[in-house]
């Protein structure tokens, strides 16, 4: 399908009548009034044979419910419990649920309360539930249960969702009370994402459903009702599959800076095992180093747009599900402020405001000309690489990489002579990607910046957040700001020049003179310097994904050769959501983006422009100059 367009959200509007939640806008209630848990139970989870399906699991196998309206969650977490209590302790379930007006946090926990039965679920899904920010949003249920929500249209998002479902939930308002959900359109994406033998559950028996559903190719039955109704549906795709397993292997890793540690703990997570080369290993990152966790908003939620604003939540998730930072000497997640200071950024900005493409609970306005993004913030590097590589299926080896290759094993020669083997090699190298043999075709362009380390003052060891202008400016750790960055594309070496330290702090003397004249104004003292290598795409999205091989350079690595490169200065943002991108896809799990963000990031696309010999570089986007 063509890239799309996600507009902003509303929450549900919810009339409370006792314990039953009401929609007053579809005039339906969420569940039957006093009977929601033995309603969901028999019409989706007893109706889908999910006991019997689960206990039937290989001792690796993977299940993939999808649903059309997520609600209250009700049907997602006995989904969960069922699972817990059948399945084979190794097994994974994967639930992708749609929703277009999804329940404000206070509605969500009013509703789980009256199911204690259900509150370990409950309490992850609280804990991790989203601002109402369109798109996917994956949450962890429990250590084999994952759910990712998909805020929007269930028609659009399905479209680009994953397939390989094993199970439909058809839940909604009735089809006479939100017939807009009940389209073909959906019921033919349903076909379409369906694996031979999934079947469907629904509540309704109305006859848009089961034409619906016959047309897509389901083999449908009308049974008895619950709870007095008089009918209800089931159907199944005819055919039958084997169960879906997860594939575990070794990952070799190249490279330790933020792409290579996320996608080492994402695999390690998956169950994989990943061994991480880096001669920067056996250095230590300067200590006063500090980077900063936030995106530039915009109203026009394309995949690109899509991406930033996903990448921003799914850093924000890792951070809170593995409780760091541990303490402020990790970091802090008090905010970000961003000083409107370009224009080009600041009516995009205002336009997210205004239209609710970002909503209030992630961004809002916090003062003149400058935004607050909540939940945002500064980490230390050094600090969060090494939490991330403390996994027991992480190895590391301190050593260069001297040339990479597939066939029946994927291999890293080492400078030494010593190799590495694996099933997989991520490429994780930024611009010294091109430094590989075969791949000098990669349009990678490396930009020098320089932070600068400055004395902080009592007046500035006060300051929370962190403050993004043309540069930005985090708070003190161990009594040292980092201030910075410049923006150096004359040099492709990472080598510290005085003379950037003055760059740096006319910069934010000219659009934060406060700030300026808090740490000192002219008196600033600078304690340090650190220079660095940023790699950026024509585009400026990162290149995540299996390496192409382009047609006019064939080379001899194959598809157990990944890249998670060019993420220019937004590494700590980005990293997560392809981090987990690539272990997904090597596990053969379902991914937590729609096709289009997929798509948008994978490196082939830079094959495919080649060919019509499109310019490799277009205009610099503003975002990236941070």
């Amino acid at each position: 399908m063509p890239d799309f367009i996600l507009p902003p959200l509303q929450t549900a509007k919810i009339d409370w009548r006792d314990d039953t939640p009401f929609a007053p806008e579809y005039g339906d209630s969420y569940f039957m009034p006093g009977r929601g848990m033995a309603e969901s139970t028999a019409v989706f989870i007893e109706a889908s044979d999910l006991p019997r399906r689960f206990v039937e699991l290989p001792d690796d196998g993977l299940f993939v419910i999808g649903e059309t309206g997520f609600g209250t969650g009700l049907n997602a977490l006995l989904a969960a419990e069922c699972f817990d209590r059948h399945a084979p302790s190794s097994a994974h379930l994967h639930i992708y649920s749609a929703e277009c007006h999804p329940l404000t946090r206070e509605d969500l926990a009013r509703a789980a309360s009256h199911w204690p039965r259900l509150a370990e679920p409950a309490r992850a899904l609280l804990a991790g539930w989203p601002p109402p920010a369109p798109g996917l949003h994956r949450i962890r249920l429990a250590e084999r249960v994952e759910l990712t929500l998909m805020f929007g249209d269930a028609a659009t998002l399905w479209q680009a969702g994953p397939d390989r479902i094993d199970a439909w939930f058809l839940d909604g308002f009735a089809p006479s009370r939100n017939p807009e959900l009940w389209s073909e359109e959906l019921f033919a994406t349903l076909g379409a994402r369906s694996r031979p033998g999934a079947t469907v559950a629904t509540f309704t028996a109305a006859g848009v459903v089961k034409r619906g559903l016959a047309s897509a190719g389901f083999e449908v039955e009308r049974r008895e009702g619950f709870g007095g109704k008089r009918h209800r549906l089931v159907a199944r795709m005819p055919g039958e599959s084997a169960a879906q397993r997860t594939r575990r292997g070794r990952a070799i890793v190249v490279g330790a800076g933020f792409a290579g540690c996320t996608a080492a703990r994402a695999l390690a997570e998956r169950g994989w095992s990943a061994t991480v080369v880096d001669p920067r290993l056996s250095g230590e990152i300067p200590s006063s180093l500090a980077a900063v966790l936030y995106t530039t908003a915009s109203h026009h939620l394309n995949a690109q747009n899509r991406f930033y604003l996903g990448a921003l939540l799914r850093a924000r998730e890792w951070l809170r599900r593995m409780g760091f930072p541990r303490d402020e000497s990790d970091g802090r997640l008090d905010g970000v402020i961003q000083h409107l200071v370009d224009p080009r950024v600041a009516e995009k900005t205002r336009k997210a405001l205004a239209s609710g493409a970002w909503p209030q609970e992630l961004l809002h306005p916090a003062g003149d000309e400058r935004v607050r993004i909540e939940g945002a913030g500064s980490l230390r590097p050094g600090a969060w690489c090494r939490f991330l590589l403390d996994h027991p299926r992480i190895s590391t080896v301190a050593a260069h990489v001297r040339s990479i290759g597939g066939g029946q094993e994927a291999r890293a020669e080492l400078g030494s002579g010593d190799h590495v083997e694996g099933d997989a090699v991520v490429l994780c190298t930024a611009g010294a990607t091109r430094g590989f043999e075969g791949l000098d075709w990669l349009p990678l362009r490396v930009v020098r910046g320089q932070v600068s380390f400055c004395r902080a003052t009592a007046a500035s060891l006060a300051w929370r957040e962190a403050h993004c202008h043309a540069g930005y400016v985090t708070p003190a750790f161990e009594g040292v700001h980092c201030i910075g960055a410049t923006f150096d594309r004359q040099r492709e070496e990472a080598v510290v020049d005085p003379a950037d330290d003055q760059l740096n702090l006319s910069e934010l003397q000219r659009h934060v003179p406060s700030l300026w004249r808090a740490l000192g104004g002219e008196y600033i003292e600078i304690v340090g310097q650190h220079a660095g290598l940023r790699a950026q795409s024509p585009d400026t999205l990162p290149m995540v994904g299996p390496l192409p091989e382009p047609r006019e350079n064939p080379h001899t690595l194959d598809r157990r050769v990944w890249l998670d490169i060019a993420h220019g200065s937004k590494g700590m943002t980005h990293t997560p959501l392809c981090a987990d991108l690539i272990a997904d896809r090597l596990a053969g799990h379902p991914v937590a983006t729609d096709l289009e963000v997929m798509v948008s990031l994978a490196p082939e696309r830079f094959v495919e422009r080649r060919r019509r010999r499109e310019p490799d570089w277009r205009p610099d986007s503003v975002d990236d100059h941070h």
